[in-house]
């Protein structure tokens, strides 16, 4: 969709968290997809763009346009959310441990370029996926360039 990699103009490796302006952002993006982003939500399981959806491209950080996953780490787990076995470089996310559901622990995933809010990531759940991962990822924080055909 974005041939050129651009990004309402901005070439996706020119945005960084620094740059990044509160305001403009909100501006550019929905109402729920500023929530999970840059305030932690979650969106409803099960009523993603990207959930089910078996696309070829990069998803990429819909805040800063960081490239995050590639669709050939996705696949189906069926929990509501679009997952993956593996993000595209280990330093494309950074994590942070997420307490909120005490005393359940969780890991939270975060852009590593603008620190924005993605999902969480769990492990040994069983799945049959190189990693034995499974990062659970919100659709609305991400955006798909697909490959051209």
């Amino acid at each position: 969709m974005h041939p050129e990699n651009l990004m309402y103009g901005v070439r996706y490796s020119s945005i960084t968290m620094s740059e990044i302006n509160e305001e403009e952002l909100k501006k550019r993006l929905d109402p729920l997809s500023y929530a999970v982003l840059r305030e932690g939500a979650t969106e409803r399981p099960f009523t993603g763009e990207y959930t089910d959806t078996d696309k070829v491209g990069s998803y990429r950080c819909k805040a800063c346009g960081n490239e995050l996953f590639k669709s050939e780490t996705k696949f189906h787990s069926g929990c509501g959310w679009p997952s993956f076995y593996a993000p595209t470089a280990d330093d494309a996310v950074k994590l942070i441990e997420d307490r909120s559901l005490a005393p359940r622990v969780r890991t939270e995933v975060r852009c590593s370029n603008c620190d924005s809010h993605l999902g969480h990531v769990f492990s040994g759940e069983g799945y049959d996926v190189p990693t034995d991962e499974r990062w659970c990822i919100n659709s609305v924080a991400l955006y798909l360039e697909e490959n051209p055909q």
